[in-house]
């Protein structure tokens, strides 16, 4: 009987114990800047798609292709983003990378950018829908006006992961090509690489 007591009095202390310390944990949370670069996991993240975005953009700009365009075309290309595959070994939202691309593109102010084909596919039906009767002749988007792409942006993401005993490098690859959509010719192609270390403590949590 007494065993019995005492172990229900252990039960009691360590359901107890355990409410105190659920009691007593708080979250805490502080707003960073977006541009701070952030790494918990080691893996793929948004600083990582900016970056890769900024610089590979500014690559591209900066090769011949474009002044031969503009010289032989009097004005400036008209690029489109196309599909950035992943394949890495991990969950990449490849959205994330191509709004990055898209935004570098056009805030470069040196070619012009049109809507995705997903986008367009939207864009198309609220055209169709304005000529229903409904919109007023003043206010109607033409048919037939659409802006047809010159150049797409199209690529891949790969990886390589190396580890053991709590230790990890991984290698990222970004290939991206600009093809021209004439002629199917490659106009540039650029490689990005990306190799981060990782050590994790043996008494984290």
């Amino acid at each position: 009987m007494k065993m019995m007591e005492k172990i229900f009095k252990m039960s009691f202390f360590v359901v107890g114990i355990a409410f105190l310390t659920a009691g007593c944990t708080s979250t805490k949370v502080v707003r960073v800047d977006q541009s701070e670069k952030i790494d918990l996991s080691g893996g793929w993240n948004d600083y990582d798609a900016m970056l890769v975005a900024e610089e590979m953009v500014k690559d591209s700009l900066s090769k011949p292709w474009l002044g031969h365009f503009t010289d032989n075309n009097g004005r400036i290309p008209v690029i489109i983003v196309g599909n950035v595959r992943n394949k890495s070994h991990e969950h990449i939202d490849s959205e994330v990378f191509t709004k990055f691309l898209e935004k570098e593109l056009l805030n470069s102010g040196k070619v012009v950018f049109v809507a995705s084909p997903v986008e367009r596919q939207g864009l198309r039906e609220e055209r169709d829908d304005q000529q229903q009767g409904f919109t007023s002749q003043d206010s109607m988007a033409a048919l037939g006006k659409e802006l047809g792409a010159d150049f797409m942006l199209i690529g891949s993401i790969h990886s390589v992961k190396d580890e053991i005993k709590g230790k990890y490098v991984i290698s990222y690859e970004v290939n991206l090509e600009l093809v021209n959509l004439s002629t199917n010719q490659k106009v540039w192609i650029g490689q990005k690489l990306l190799k981060k270390k990782v050590e994790q403590s043996r008494f984290s949590l």
